[in-house]
């Protein structure tokens, strides 16, 4: 295949991975939480990239393009382990909301977020039954979506 048959492919299957999580959020009510809106901006780079590197016949943008779907796959690794309770979140938006430090009614108000977030250490499952979250299924994607651009950047025309 050419380096514009592959950046296209590259382009549709990077622009899945975000319509999807956007498509859970409107049609299943699935809440995201700030880790999840982060996983979502590589794949936008990822795309604008891939349509360049289609365009231009680039393989140093389609290298680019699979590097910015790995930094999906490392905000999604980070989220994962958030969920799981080995680390942390870095974001102060990930924490739930907490009512214990507001002294009265109008600190507690203070203190909660314009909009209700969902703390990023609840996983949130797409099929029922499966207890792979969300961010785990990204994770998996990204890293074979990213690993295949490169490859594709790395060979060429010729494979």
């Amino acid at each position: 295949m050419t380096i514009r048959r592959h950046a296209t492919i590259l382009a549709i299957l990077a622009t899945t991975a975000p319509l999807v999580a956007l498509g859970s959020e409107a049609f299943l009510h699935m809440a995201p939480c700030a880790l999840c809106l982060w996983q979502r901006w590589p794949y936008w780079v990822a795309v604008v990239l891939a349509v360049l590197a289609a365009g231009l016949r680039s393989r140093g943008l389609l290298a680019l393009a699979g590097l910015a779907v790995l930094v999906s796959a490392g905000i999604a690794g980070l989220h994962v382990g958030v969920e799981h309770g080995w680390w942390p979140s870095p974001l102060a938006s990930c924490a739930a909301p907490n009512a214990g430090a507001a002294m009265n009614a109008d600190d507690l108000l203070r203190s909660l977020a314009p909009r209700p977030d969902k703390p990023c250490d609840a996983p949130a499952y797409l099929i029922p039954g499966l207890p792979v979250s969300m961010a785990a299924m990204n994770l998996a994607y990204a890293l074979v979506l990213g690993g295949l651009a490169l490859n594709w950047a790395r060979r060429g025309a010729n494979g």
